[in-house]
Parts: C-alpha cells; sequence; structure tokens
C-alpha cells in the first residue's frame, strides 16, 4: 500500500521519494487521516467512503494551500481519470459509496470508489454551497462526530440538519441519494479542469502528427508527464517509444508513477525493450497499486508476454506483501 495513517507514526511506501519531493500528497493524505478516519471513524467498511473521501478531498485543499490550484486541479483531472478506469471493472454493487459487504471480504470494498467518488461527492458540495459554508459544515462534521464512529446516516442527519436545511436550493436529497447509492459518477457531477493539461494535450498531439516537434518538456512537473504518457496511444510505434525513452529515460526512471506509467504503455505496445528495466522494477517494488496492474497487461498479451511475467513474478512473489500475492497469484494462475 501507499501509506497507513497510524497516529503520529505514518507508515510509508519508499515509491513516494521521488526526488523532487512532487508525490507528497501522499502525506497529505495520510496527515487528514488525524481527522477524518481517525478522530471520526467510519463505523464499519460498508461506510468506508467517510474515511477515505474525506481524507482525499482534505488532502487536495492541503495541496492547494501549499503548490497552489494548479497543482490541485492536475490531482483532481487524475483522480477523476483512475475513477474512470476502474469503475468499468467493478461490478455495479461496487460502484456505490454505500457498499453491502454482508458475508464478503471487507478488502472487496477499497477501490477507486471511497477515495475518488467521495472526494467528488465533497468537491460538488463545496461548489453548491460555496467553500465558506461547506468548511463550517466541515469543520462541525469533525467536532461533533470527534472520537466515535460514524455511518453515512449519521452524515445525512448532519447534513439536513445544516446545509440542506440552510440552502434547501443548493443539493437536492435526490442527488444525494444518487451520489451515495447509484453505481458511476452522476451525469451533473463538474469535471475537474486543468489549463496545464490542455496544453500537454496539445503538445501531445503535435508530436504526434509530426516527429520533428520538440517537446516542451523542460518544466513539466510529474503530473503532467503521467497526463502525456496515459494519451499516447497503446500502439505507438516501436520507433517512437523507443524515442521517448532515449530522450527522456523513462525504462529506468526514478520516478516510481512516471516509470509505471511508462511501462503500461510499454507492454501495451510490445516495446520490448523496456523488458530488462520492468523486471527490475517488479522485483524491486512491491506496491500492489503499481504491481498488479502491470502483470494483468501481461497477462491480457499472453503468449512470451505472460512467460516474462510468470518468470519475473517466480523471483519476485517471496517479496510481496501477501496481499498482493494473493492479488497476483489468480492473475499468473
Amino acid at each position: 500500500f501507499g501509506g497507513m495513517e497510524n497516529p503520529r507514526l505514518t507508515f510509508l511506501t519508499p515509491t513516494v521519494i521521488a526526488g523532487d519531493r512532487s508525490l507528497v500528497s501522499l502525506i497529505a493524505h495520510e496527515l487528514a487521516h488525524s481527522w477524518s478516519g481517525n478522530l471520526v471513524t467510519n463505523s464499519d467498511w460498508n461506510h468506508f467512503w467517510l474515511n477515505e473521501g474525506f481524507t482525499s478531498y482534505v488532502e487536495n485543499r492541503l495541496v492547494e494551500a501549499l503548490f497552489g490550484s494548479r497543482q490541485a486541479d492536475m490531482e483532481r483531472v487524475l483522480s477523476e481519470r483512475s475513477l474512470a478506469l476502474e469503475l468499468p471493472e467493478l461490478a455495479p454493487a461496487d460502484q456505490l459509496l454505500v457498499l453491502d459487504l454482508a458475508d464478503r471480504d471487507p478488502d472487496d470494498g477499497m477501490n477507486a470508489v471511497a477515495y475518488d467518488k467521495g472526494h467528488w461527492l465533497l468537491r460538488t458540495m463545496e461548489q453548491r454551497y460555496g467553500r465558506p459554508a461547506f468548511d463550517t459544515f466541515l469543520r462541525g462534521w469533525f467536532d461533533r462526530g470527534a472520537f466515535a464512529s460514524a455511518s453515512t446516516e449519521d452524515f445525512l442527519q448532519y447534513w439536513r440538519q445544516t446545509l440542506l436545511r440552510e440552502r434547501p436550493d443548493r443539493f437536492s436529497e435526490a442527488e444525494m441519494q444518487q451520489w451515495l447509492h447509484q453505481p458511476g459518477v452522476p451525469a451533473h457531477a463538474q469535471s475537474a479542469q486543468s489549463a496545464a493539461f490542455d496544453a500537454v494535450d496539445a503538445a501531445r498531439a503535435a508530436w504526434l502528427q509530426d516527429p520533428t516537434t520538440t517537446l516542451p518538456t523542460g518544466d513539466w512537473s510529474t503530473h503532467e508527464w503521467l497526463r502525456f504518457l496515459d494519451g499516447l496511444p497503446d500502439d505507438l510505434p516501436n520507433a517512437r517509444m523507443a524515442e521517448l525513452d532515449q530522450a527522456f529515460g523513462l525504462s529506468g526512471h526514478g520516478n516510481a508513477e512516471i516509470a509505471f506509467q511508462w511501462y503500461v504503455k510499454a507492454i501495451r505496445s510490445g516495446y520490448v525493450a523496456a523488458r530488462p528495466s520492468l523486471a527490475d522494477f517488479l522485483q524491486r517494488i512491491g506496491r500492489r497499486k503499481f504491481v498488479l496492474p502491470l502483470y494483468q497487461e501481461l497477462a491480457k498479451r499472453g503468449g512470451d508476454d505472460l512467460v516474462f511475467a510468470r518468470s519475473t513474478y517466480a523471483t519476485a512473489r517471496a517479496h510481496y506483501h501477501p496481499i498482493t500475492r494473493s492479488s497476483v497469484d489468480p492473475v499468473l494462475n
């Protein structure tokens, strides 16, 4: 996992050490758990979103306060993109914020929905009510529920007594129920926008159309690199992949987030030159967020890719956390 919010002793994965402090939002996330999760705690795992949705929202507010709205906007776009990619892989019942985990493993509810959809709901409420009113609501939630457990019904009762009563025209009961109890994301949800990402998209399009175009990567942040790589076609010719690799050292990149996104594209495009670095990454990194999707991508392609995946996993498996092993084992049979 990325981190664990033990009070006053946060555990963090080494993969957040990128050398440029670009991944410190994870630290903000774990610190935010001092309020959402550790001060006010979900009463059971059906209400996991009360821990993680609130924490993801506070994390983004901290990023905005520390680094500005430009970075916060980019991280919100990436969050929504992550959710959009995961939703089609989930059963409708697992796309709800309020889950029914009766007779199920609570781990089944630990997906992007609690984090990203929960964050999106709270951001929508902030947009509808205005930040000052929503901040008052948020402080009240933590004050009234301090050192206690809470359910979604507790959240709804507090919302009905405060914001809904004071501003009934801003966010309806029907809309709230849709966010909580319907799969997917409501059609009225306002997507995050990033001018920085618009510029990255334009640069990528120009480079794909004209190989002589110079990419303006000099001051790109980690988030801009992630946007660039995510938008590359999955069938990019090996010559173009090699051009990027040689110019920017993407195979073996020291930033785990960038390396992961690059390896996904390398697998999908059949860029086997990245395999030695990919094998090293899988044998050195144990974070399930990275290793599970990479093994899944290799398994999808089958053939030599599956042989490579099984060989690499045989070497790396003993070093993985048991939860990671239990996730990867069925992927590779």
